[in-house]
């Protein structure tokens, strides 16, 4: 049981920081660690850089309201469990994730470097979910989808039933190529709320992967194309090519040219796949905006 609670913690941060007991380490550490990240913070009332380290990562975790917990753990009085982890030297810190420590550090870092230490589990400390999820989307923009799956991921550790979070981490796995986790991904997405845009965007874009799966790959599409620039399908695998790739620009372009040269082709085939596009990419992607331009000045010209 946790023990010793705070009684000066600002409001809504009581029980984020507790002292637990070797007999109580399972429930407090290991059981609790399934929910949300918890720091073990190992100290003795004799050890000087623990007096400093304590207040700054108490502190923290009260900025993080919620999304990780502190448990303090005095060795002297219980060092079985710092003897198993073959701690040496306090103060020392491990991060606990689904049972397991998954980081950690030792000594007294200044109060950044411990704020990049949480950073690293919960994302940025004191960020609400929004800026959360703007930050994964950034991450995933700027190519790192491995990274922004961290965010995405930590945010649903916190509500599972996010649509932004769950269409995010699903796009991240399509960015890797890793379909099935994409799917598997969705398909938490509850029944009822389908139709939000983000979900939608998110089903267009697996849509769009496994379409371009099928066509393969660029150089022999191109080449047949070079040799017949009225090959409308070539073109237009192509296209489903090169948006796979992040050429979306290029990809824009050759849709375009299709429905340029023959409108009606494969029953309004190409127009049908600038809006899926459009969905995928979603309405403030610059591709988007552009595409819808020219696509207007055609259809309405």
């Amino acid at each position: 049981m946790l023990l010793n609670q705070k009684t000066d913690a600002p409001a809504g941060t009581e029980g984020l920081v507790a002292d637990t007991t070797t007999q109580g380490f399972v429930k407090d550490v290991i059981e609790e660690s399934r929910k949300h990240p918890v720091l073990v913070d190992f100290w003795a009332p004799w050890c000087g850089p623990c007096k400093t380290l304590g207040p700054v990562i108490e502190k923290l975790v009260r900025v993080a309201k919620g999304k990780v917990k502190l448990v303090k753990m005095n060795i002297d009085e219980h060092p079985a469990i710092p003897g198993q982890l073959g701690i040496q030297s306090i103060p020392a810190v491990f991060a606990f994730v689904n049972g397991q420590p998954v980081d950690g550090f030792v000594g007294a870092l200044p109060e950044d470097q411990v704020k990049a230490f949480i950073d690293r589990l919960i994302g940025p400390v004191g960020s609400d979910t929004a800026e959360l999820i703007k930050a994964a989307e950034e991450t995933l923009k700027s190519g790192a989808a491995a990274k922004a799956a961290e965010l995405f991921a930590h945010i649903l550790a916190g509500e599972p039933e996010n649509l932004q979070a769950l269409a995010g981490l699903a796009r991240c796995h399509i960015a890797a190529s890793n379909l099935e986790p994409a799917r598997a991904t969705l398909a938490l997405v509850p029944k009822d709320k389908e139709n939000d845009p983000a979900v939608s965007a998110a089903r267009a874009a697996l849509g769009l992967a496994e379409q371009a799966k099928s066509v393969g790959d660029v150089a022999p599409l191109e080449a047949k194309l070079a040799a017949d620039p009225l090959d409308h399908q070539a073109r237009f695998d192509l296209a489903l090519a090169l948006n796979a790739r992040g050429n979306r620009l290029t990809a824009l372009d050759h849709l375009i040219e299709i429905v340029k040269r023959d409108r009606k082709w494969n029953d309004d085939g190409a127009r049908k796949q600038l809006v899926q596009f459009f969905e995928a990419w979603g309405g403030n992607d610059e591709a988007t905006i552009e595409g819808r331009r020219r696509l207007s000045s055609l259809l309405f010209a």
